[in-house]
């Protein structure tokens, strides 16, 4: 079998990630909730792998290893700081040279290659964090759904799901639900999504 790739990202109700630069969909107008948080860690355990672009990956890596350890935080977010640090991981990367928590850096001119072929490899879902690395594979014809946790705020400015990208994109709603606080989960199958191997 051949592994999915799926984008999951926090989102706006216009469709932005960030509002302040770096904050990659952990700013202040989330509306982040247990009931939500609790099914974010289900899927995250049932991940093959994840695969991180640099910026997303470092701001991940600055919080989630150290919530375990954190008495203050909800036993929720305890759990999803374990699951993060023990996942398997890739880094997409043409700057970093190391990098700890179970993970392996890819980066090059044939990143996108390289990704196509563990995409090839691997049974299972592989999660996709940072709207440039998922916009590239976009264009490349791997991405193949959308996981958008959507939050109940207009941003009106500030970075948007994907980077530069300006061509139609036809989507196939495949699971929806609701948690609390207005928070909506919407899963889409990207249509056309190409084999992988022909980018």
């Amino acid at each position: 079998m051949m592994g999915r790739f799926v984008y999951s990202m926090n989102v706006s109700l216009d469709l932005r990630i960030e509002q302040v630069p770096g904050d990659n969909g952990a700013g202040e107008w989330l509306r982040l909730g247990e009931e939500m948080h609790r099914e974010a860690n289900a899927r995250t355990r049932e991940l093959a792998l994840m695969v991180h672009g640099r910026v997303y990956y470092e701001a991940m890596e600055e919080y989630w290893p150290r919530a375990p350890e954190d008495a203050s935080l909800p036993d929720y977010m305890r759990e999803y700081g374990e699951l993060w640090t023990a996942k398997p991981k890739i880094l997409v990367s043409r700057t970093r040279r190391s990098a700890a928590h179970g993970t392996r850096i890819i980066g090059g001119d044939d990143a996108i290659d390289q990704l196509a072929a563990l995409r090839a490899g691997t049974d299972g879902t592989i999660s996709v964090g940072g709207a440039t690395l998922a916009t590239q594979l976009l264009r490349a014809g791997l991405l193949d759904e959308l996981l958008l946790w959507t939050h109940p705020s207009i941003l009106g400015f500030g970075r948007p799901l994907f980077d530069d990208y300006d061509i139609p994109i036809e989507l196939d709603l495949i699971e929806h639900r609701s948690f609390e606080r207005g928070v909506t989960m919407r899963r889409y199958a990207v249509q056309d999504t190409k084999e992988a191997g022909t980018c």
